[in-house]
């Protein structure tokens, strides 16, 4: 088990700065290269760019809450939600559909 954790590439979990825009200031984000590539990902699922989505989410937030008190933390809390909640529910719901249409396929020939 603990070659999954520590065997992954450096990268995942190399820090990575990036200069965004969020409520017309710029600023810079420091997330681990993994953190980085779920929200590309999220950005992606939602038709956004990642800077687009960044300052959504974080307009949002003000709007919720009125304070994003720590918006990094906010990111990675997002991402781990993301891969325990979203990303592969529809991954799996298409293997079903996937595999219902193979059964049918399956059935149909078989009564013929």
């Amino acid at each position: 088990m603990c070659h999954i954790f520590a065997g992954q590439d450096p990268a995942n979990y190399a820090y990575q700065t990036r200069s965004v825009r969020l409520g017309g200031h710029a600023t810079s984000i420091r997330l681990e290269g993994a953190f980085w590539d779920i929200l590309e990902q999220i950005s992606h699922a939602q038709g956004m760019a990642l800077g687009k989505f960044l300052t959504t989410l974080h307009d949002e937030v003000l709007e919720l809450s009125g304070d994003t008190h720590n918006f990094t933390s906010l990111l990675r809390c997002a991402c781990l939600t993301y891969v325990a909640e979203v990303q592969g529910v529809s991954e799996a719901e298409q293997a079903l559909r996937r595999e219902a249409e193979k059964d049918l396929g399956e059935r149909l020939v078989a009564a013929e």
